[in-house]
């Protein structure tokens, strides 16, 4: 499949969903607290995303049954909701989650944590986030994907963690899935060259400690193959002339770095 760029007005357009994204991860984030399950949280995400217009991007999205992906400590992404998985003090959960308004999708992750945590996962959280925001950084004109990963890949290894390989950022749009792929490490000057109106989903996986992952048998969960903690921040990103620009941030209008 070809990338799809977005017209000036596209991307303009985009802002509604991407805001309501915003809006619920802050929302559910507000509620990662102790005896809280990822069931509740997934009930306040779908209720906030409907209540305010929108449509729960991931619900049924290839057959997901959740409005979240809730992963905890060693979980990369893809949980599905369940009564059963009831958050305690220390834990760290990973919400992704996203909506669709006048038919544009925005996605957006971000790993909180629950109560005091542990020193190591403090600085993983840092870490990631500081991930996220090299490889947004990097998503100028003329650069390329390489050059994005490779700032994600810098920071992760640089302070001793591993990079997830298997599960990737992504184009958006009308899609949730575009392409292209946006993998979080690599070479730079490699890769697709990054042009305005391109859309993207940068997200790094970072884990404490392999990069190998292991799927679960359901189909959907990820986990961490030396069972450490990981953690995954997303935002919705466009590259225009001016810079990267943020779309899943809860302003009135779009903010450029």
């Amino acid at each position: 499949m070809a990338i799809i760029i977005k017209t000036p007005g596209e991307v303009e357009a985009m802002k509604a969903a991407g805001r309501l994204s915003a809006m619920v991860l802050r929302e559910v984030g507000r509620h990662c607290k102790p005896g809280v399950s990822t069931l509740e949280l997934d009930e306040i995400a779908e209720t906030f995303i409907r209540e305010h217009g929108g449509v729960p991007a991931f619900k049924g999205y290839g057959g997901f049954p959740g409005s979240i992906c809730a992963s905890v400590n060693e979980q990369i992404i893809h949980g599905i909701p369940s009564k059963d998985v009831v958050l305690q003090g220390g834990d760290i959960i990973s919400i992704d989650t996203g909506a669709i308004v006048d038919g544009w999708v925005g996605d957006n992750a971000w790993t909180f944590a629950v109560g005091t945590v542990s020193p190591q996962k403090k600085r993983l959280l840092e870490v990631g986030e500081k991930c996220m925001w090299a490889g947004i950084e990097a998503a100028q004109v003329g650069n390329r994907l390489g050059d994005v990963g490779h700032a994600i890949q810098s920071v992760a290894e640089a302070a001793g963690y591993g990079v997830v390989r298997e599960y990737v950022g992504h184009g958006i749009g009308r899609n949730m899935h575009e392409e292209p792929n946006v993998p979080n490490y690599g070479r730079k000057h490699r890769g697709i060259e990054l042009l305005p109106g391109m859309v993207l989903a940068i997200e790094p996986m970072i884990n404490q400690g392999t990069h190998r992952t292991r799927p679960m048998p359901d189909g959907w969960l990820v986990c961490t193959r030396d069972g450490k903690p990981s953690v995954h921040f997303e935002k919705t990103v466009a590259v225009t002339p001016d810079g990267p620009v943020l779309l899943t941030v809860e302003e009135d209008h779009l903010r450029p770095l």
